[in-house]
């Protein structure tokens, strides 16, 4: 039996080998148009050119899909503000550096900004390998660059080491 004749439409069905990444790029991109709001599986399925239904392979859920979206964001989101920081060695500048990448991010990337803090990571991370965790630059969280910037700002005595929670 040839496929054509075990396919009668003879149709091909369409394969999509990086399937996973296509979902989680094509919400990225939905993210930043409109928000986590505009994250839709079957949305992110059409853009990444396949049935909804094989979107569901890989995603239990939309919350499973913006648990991706949102640790995508808050790696973005991270790493510019581990950029702006690492331009001075000013503790002061440093923590200045940190505030103003938050906002900037916020303001010039919305959708981004409002899907980083959708998701609870600490029910995405179970999930998550080690392995992975190192060697992905979307591992990085936005609160262990500030934690970082704030415990240096304190080692140089611009913050009152007393009135730091859990000190």
């Amino acid at each position: 039996m040839s496929s054509a004749s075990a396919n009668p439409a003879g149709k091909k069905g369409y394969h999509h080998g990086a399937l996973h990444s296509a979902l989680i790029e094509a919400s990225i991109a939905l993210a930043r148009e409109g928000g986590p709001d505009r994250v839709v599986l079957r949305e992110a399925a059409r853009l990444a050119g396949v049935s909804h239904s094989a979107a569901y392979r890989h995603f239990a859920d939309r919350d499973a899909l913006l648990t991706e979206v949102s640790r995508h964001a808050r790696g973005e989101l991270a790493e510019e503000m581990r950029r702006r920081v690492n331009r001075t060695t000013d503790p002061r500048k440093r923590l200045q550096a940190v505030g103003v990448a938050y906002i900037d991010f916020a303001l010039h990337q919305p959708g981004l900004f409002r899907a980083a803090f959708t998701s609870h990571p600490a029910t995405a991370d179970e999930n998550r390998s080690d392995a992975a965790d190192a060697e992905s630059p979307d591992a990085a969280e936005p609160f262990e660059v500030l934690g970082q910037v704030l415990d240096e700002a304190q080692a140089a005595g611009l913050l009152n080491p007393h009135r730091k929670t859990g000190s």
